[in-house]
């Protein structure tokens, strides 16, 4: 496909490696500028270095440690529009049988992987229904469609991706905003190499 994005405005999260730095890579080189978000400050100023070092001058790096808060808004304002979104950002909570599993790690993993997307969802939301345009993409996962052994606390909240994308898309499409949701399997990425490692090792 060969689509041009030339003069809109993306937004993607969990963009300083893996799927996330991959798909602003993609957004850049269509001719986007992009806002790239994420927690790892250091992995995020290297990725924002790298695209700049490839021609992409339209590339702004926001450090968020409140997904898409003011931060994320302040960065999109300097474009003066959002146009697309991919709401990549995720974890893993560490395999763990369901009735031994951490409370804590249960609130942590849906925090990012399901607040997280709830959160930057609804300030993307605004400036698109502003504007009457905007398509957005949540990261799920093929654990948002099936369940595995040892990891319900992932795949409740990626289940929970899926609903929040078929209940919104649904609000918004009358208004001309599109949301889907994407649903990968194991592909190549830290976060997958660091989840084998740890079942190999279990």
């Amino acid at each position: 496909m060969n689509i041009s994005f030339e003069g809109k405005v993306a937004l993607v999260t969990g963009a300083a490696m893996g799927m996330g730095l991959a798909t602003a890579k993609a957004f850049a080189g269509a001719g986007a500028a992009v806002v790239l978000a994420d927690t790892n400050e250091e992995a995020l100023r290297d990725a924002v270095d790298t695209l700049k070092a490839a021609g992409h001058r339209r590339a702004l790096r926001c450090c968020e440690r409140d997904r898409c808060g003011r931060n994320g808004r302040k960065k999109v304002s300097t474009f003066g529009r959002l146009d697309a979104a991919y709401n990549n950002a995720g974890i893993q909570a560490p395999p763990s049988d369901t009735a031994d599993a951490r409370g804590e790690d249960f609130e942590r993993v849906n925090a990012v992987n399901l607040r997280g997307v709830w959160n930057c969802m609804k300030y993307e939301l605004r400036q698109m229904r502003k504007q009457g345009s905007g398509a957005i993409v949540n990261c799920s996962s093929l654990g948002g469609l099936v369940g595995l052994p040892f990891r319900a606390a992932y795949h409740a909240g990626k289940h929970g991706v899926i609903g929040l994308t078929k209940s919104a898309a649904l609000e918004y499409a009358s208004r001309g905003v599109r949301i889907n949701a994407v649903c990968p399997g194991v592909i190549e990425t830290p976060m997958v190499a660091r989840m084998l490692s740890e079942q190999s090792d279990a």
